[in-house]
């Protein structure tokens, strides 16, 4: 059963936050779904990360080709059965079904947005409210600072 991570953005773009969390969950193995909500957004994204460090390459592409299977990280706008990890952006919502179905769930959200704080409140209430374990976390003068936490039960 897998838990979610709620990451607030102050400091940092989505794009940036990304160059540090996606090497993380390759480096323990896991493919990811990099799950949005407008295509025009992720091919934005999927550009922004090609721009990453040259010394530090992040494999990933687009869905919707015949390779999607062997994607290390698949930008996507639609829910990918199978994956490890799910990496939510700009509001994609992530039900407690995929949360368990994943080692983990990590949605990304602009803190400074009142709309995408509402929204994040929603899906914490939400995925909590059935069972799911879920850590809060802010950024903090270039730290990232878990600033709640949230035990998961054991019933479906």
């Amino acid at each position: 059963m897998g838990a979610a991570y709620f990451y607030m953005l102050t400091e940092s773009s989505v794009a940036q936050t990304l160059q540090t969390l996606l090497p993380r969950a390759l480096d323990r193995g896991w493919q990811v779904e990099l799950r949005g909500v407008d295509a025009a957004a992720m091919e934005r994204l999927d550009q922004d990360l090609w721009q990453g460090p040259a010394d530090d390459f992040l494999p990933h592409g687009m869905a919707g080709g015949p390779q999607d299977g062997l994607q290390p990280v698949l930008l996507t706008t639609s829910p990918t059965p199978g994956r490890d990890c799910i990496m939510a952006v700009d509001g994609a919502v992530v039900d407690a079904d995929q949360v368990r179905a994943s080692q983990r769930v990590c949605i990304l959200f602009d803190g400074l947005d009142d709309a995408a704080l509402a929204q994040a409140r929603v899906q914490w209430k939400s995925l909590t409210g059935a069972g799911c374990a879920a850590q809060y976390w802010a950024q903090d003068n270039g730290r990232w600072v878990m600033k709640a936490e949230a035990a998961g039960s054991t019933a479906p």
